[in-house]
């Protein structure tokens, strides 16, 4: 039957001898046996009672065998739902009871713990499967036929289930349909040159959209291969440049291997292309890139609800500090925040966006859906600008904007005044309890060992750079900043434990 995904990754498959994955110890899986093993798990799941519309949710580490599970369970026509390694035994209990999965897959090391959780919230099959491919799911797989009539799906419905990483207050399930992954796969084919003869360094983990969606499904609707890594491994990375032509990375991937002493331009002169995203870069680490390798990162913009919105241009200038343009049959535009009137080149609002990758809600949350939408477009919660190259740059989370005596303070522009700065590393402003002035702009920053950066350099630097209102009142420092999985600064980490700084 007719699977909207499935059909179009065949569509776009090579011969079925061709390499889909390598692994860094040998092993090569092919698009044949990509075809056989995710058939085996749609019959396994299939025989487990998993219907069209069900869920399907794995907390398992990075293997090859949870890729098959992955597209098991669209051939079976239900919805995938990865979860973060690191949630707790309570985080996972909420996801569980809110998505009401089929079928949980764990790892085995965890089974005692969760077990219980998933029986209490009704999960009818408890399965396992470790970092080495090997446990209940994977022997059920074994076990099941290799060939499998694919459920019937089309383009609107459900294929996933995302939930978002829940900053402030629960995770909202992101819905996405075989469109929406499709469609977002498609237009980064074609605006990233993918070709069947790219070979992907994929060192990101599968939990998440930029390592499952994006990393994945590109190379699967270009029908090329991926040499696929159980996590970073900057030694490894190295090594596999001259076996490789695109990777995709968070900026601590591209830190880090700035200080590998491989990476020359001889040892990336057989790569095309450097993809960075789910964090912002730092212009700092875009500029020692270039000069270290020749290569200029490609930076992207997008979010759980969307996949990718945007990118700096394969040809053409890629400008650090921003995300680039729209992709082919996304929109996307920059309004007042309040009464949604389009604003002009260059003026700072909320972005929306619109297009086929574009969610279809959040998860039995049709109130919480229909706020997040102005006139059929997403309100993406990122604040920005396009300017007059039609870049989009992001200069803050709308919940991150400082409203201090009065005025709005986008700790985009501060931050950048500040990492500029000699001896800065990376730094991070926020709005914290002011009784003068509503919030005071704080500056939270990282420096480098034995640079001597102190509050009042700082201070004294940023006076006459920026207007009175907009200087910090405070210039904190830390080791490191608080981030998530995938790199992201964890502002609201640190609105907690600054809290009180300017109380009485």
């Amino acid at each position: 039957m007719p699977n909207h995904f499935l059909d179009l990754v065949r569509a776009h498959a090579p011969d079925a001898s061709r390499t889909f994955i390598q692994t860094p110890e040998g092993r090569t899986i092919s698009y044949g046996e990509l075809e056989r093993r995710s058939a085996q798990y749609a019959s396994a799941l299939a025989a487990l009672g998993v219907r069209p519309g069900d869920r399907v949710a794995l907390q398992v580490e990075k293997s090859v065998e949870a890729v098959f599970a992955f597209l098991g369970t669209l051939r079976a026509g239900a919805a995938f739902l990865p979860l973060n390694t690191a949630y707790t035994g309570p985080e996972i209990d909420y996801f569980l009871g809110d998505a009401e999965p089929t079928v949980f897959v764990c790892d085995p090391a965890r089974l005692a713990e969760l077990a219980p959780i998933a029986a209490a919230r009704g999960v009818k099959h408890v399965l396992t499967l470790d970092a080495n491919g090997r446990g209940i799911a994977s022997e059920a797989a074994d076990a099941a036929e290799a060939s499998f009539a694919d459920a019937a799906r089309g383009e609107d419905d459900l294929a996933a289930l995302l939930y978002t990483s829940g900053t402030t207050g629960r995770s909202k399930g992101a819905m996405l349909t075989h469109g929406n992954l499709a469609s977002n796969a498609l237009a980064l084919v074609e605006t990233w040159r993918f070709t069947p003869d790219d070979k992907l360094i994929h060192a990101l983990p599968i939990f998440h959209t930029h390592g499952l969606f994006v990393a994945i499904n590109v190379t699967l609707l270009a029908g090329s291969s991926m040499i696929f890594l159980p996590k970073f491994d900057p030694d490894l990375i190295v090594g596999l440049m001259g076996r490789a032509s695109v990777m995709m990375g968070v900026p601590t991937f591209y830190t880090r291997l700035l200080k590998h002493p491989g990476l020359t331009p001889e040892a990336t002169a057989g790569m095309r292309l450097f993809i960075s995203g789910s964090a912002p870069l730092l212009a700092e680490t875009h500029r020692e890139w270039r000069a270290k390798t020749g290569h200029a990162i490609l930076e992207r913009y997008g979010m759980t609800e969307t996949g990718m919105n945007t990118s700096n241009p394969y040809e053409g200038e890629r400008i650090a500090g921003t995300v680039g343009m729209p992709l082919p049959g996304v929109s996307v535009r920059v309004v007042d925040p309040e009464s949604g009137a389009e604003l002009s080149t260059g003026e700072i609002g909320m972005i929306e966006v619109k297009g086929p990758n574009v969610f279809s809600g959040y998860w039995r949350m049709p109130d919480k859906t229909a706020s997040e939408f102005r006139d059929g477009w997403f309100i993406t919660g990122d604040l920005g600008l396009i300017d007059a190259k039609g870049y989009v740059q992001i200069v803050g989370r709308g919940k991150d904007l400082v409203i201090t005596g009065g005025y709005n303070v986008y700790p985009k522009e501060i931050e950048t005044e500040i990492d500029a700065l000699p001896g800065v590393i990376e730094s991070a402003v926020i709005g914290l309890p002011h009784a003068d002035f509503g919030e005071g702009v704080t500056a939270v920053v990282v420096a480098r060992e034995g640079s001597g950066l102190d509050e009042k350099t700082v201070l004294g630097a940023l006076d006459g750079r920026l207007a009175k209102y907009k200087l910090p009142k405070r210039v904190l420092f830390l080791d490191d900043l608080p981030r998530n999985t995938m790199g992201k600064v964890q502002k609201n980490l640190l609105r907690e434990q600054f809290e009180g700084l300017y109380a009485g």
